[in-house]
């Protein structure tokens, strides 16, 4: 049994799938996508500036008073049998500051137990990740500047073993309504893993990223472009395969083929890019897109690659309901999809 859950820990850490830096960082599910907007829009986007509660799990400086009193419930059909949620809600005090509470969940479904040797013995489906997440942020300079912080209180329960530790994310918004403009930098997961999985266990670092986004609307056509430029702490994220080096070597020389310049800077360039679009064409309905080049990169099948990358969705307001859906392809064996309820509570009482 013991035994068994070592490797099931070492095979959490891998939920990335990044060939590269899989398995580098422990509680690597904070980077998963928590709404159908972000799942739509390639992964996460941190710079759209309106009333979407969701985004501040992505750059808390998103955090605005449009956002005051709105709830958000999302749950994904994520990759085998994995399950994801995610609520939130938002409150904005004058002269104070803006508030978001927000919980995540990801249960990885159940998995044999075995002895020593090997035997299955039965079953068991504790195993989970979560984090308790505390937003602020607050406006600077005439409101064009928005400043913002999460603290992040992160577990895990693998059947008997346990993990705690400790995050921040910080970030900074430039938001330009008369242009239809937004930029953000966002430094997420600084922070310590306190309480390893079992006595003598080594404390692994977190998954650290700094990224940069903008978001363009065109002023006379219904369409929102977004650009998100992540992992600007790691210059380079590409990388070979034993195959691709084998590949590299002439058989009958022996020598080592030389790469092209332009196309491997092409290919890092994109490799921290991500993609999005979304189109208006009625206030309460939009069309979604997005591309992850990365991810294509690294899940996709040479022989055929399908729609790996992408990833789609749509939302609708019913009533006084906003709903959302998104599906990603990760690759031919796996598409994840992803709902959100999202309801600003003071449309429904006076009260509020």
């Amino acid at each position: 049994m013991a035994s068994y859950l070592y490797t099931l820990l070492v095979s959490l850490s891998c939920i990335q799938l990044s060939a590269q830096t899989g398995g580098a960082h422990i509680w690597a599910f904070l980077n998963t996508p928590v709404s159908s907007r972000g799942t739509a829009l390639g992964g996460q986007q941190i710079s759209i500036f309106d009333d979407d509660v969701n985004l501040v799990n992505f750059n808390p400086s998103l955090l605005n008073g449009s956002m005051s009193n709105h709830v958000s419930l999302s749950y994904a059909d994520y990759l085998a049998d994995i399950r994801f949620a995610y609520v939130t809600y938002a409150r904005t005090f004058q002269g104070i500051g803006n508030f978001g509470i927000g919980i995540q969940h990801i249960d990885y479904g159940e998995f044999m137990e075995t002895d020593v040797y090997g035997n299955i013995i039965g079953t068991f489906n504790h195993v989970y990740d979560y984090s308790i997440n505390a937003y602020y942020s607050r406006p600077i300079l005439d409101s064009l500047l928005q400043v913002g912080g999460t603290l992040k209180a992160i577990g895990s329960k693998y059947e008997y073993w346990n993990a705690f530790g400790l995050a921040l994310d910080a970030g900074v918004t430039y938001h330009n309504p008369t242009r239809l403009f937004t930029a953000a930098l966002v430094m997420k997961n600084m922070g310590t893993h306190i309480e390893p999985y079992f006595v003598g266990a080594k404390k692994e670092s977190l998954p650290f990223e700094i990224q940069l986004g903008i978001t363009q609307k065109l002023k006379h056509a219904p369409f929102r472009f977004s650009v998100l430029f992540r992992n600007l702490e790691t210059p380079n994220l590409r990388y070979k395969t034993e195959e691709n080096l084998a590949d590299d070597v002439d058989p009958f020389t022996g020598e080592t083929s030389k790469e092209n310049k332009i196309s491997s800077f092409g290919d890092n360039f994109m490799r921290h890019t991500v993609l999005g679009l979304e189109f208006l064409p009625l206030k309460n309905f939009s069309l979604r897109i997005g591309y992850n080049y990365r991810r294509r990169e690294e899940l996709k099948i040479p022989e055929k690659s399908g729609a790996s990358g992408f990833s789609w969705g749509f939302g609708l307001k019913i009533y006084k309901f906003n709903i959302n859906y998104a599906r990603a392809r990760y690759h031919l064996a796996a598409v994840t999809n992803h709902f959100t309820l999202s309801i600003n509570l003071s449309e429904f009482s006076n009260k509020y």
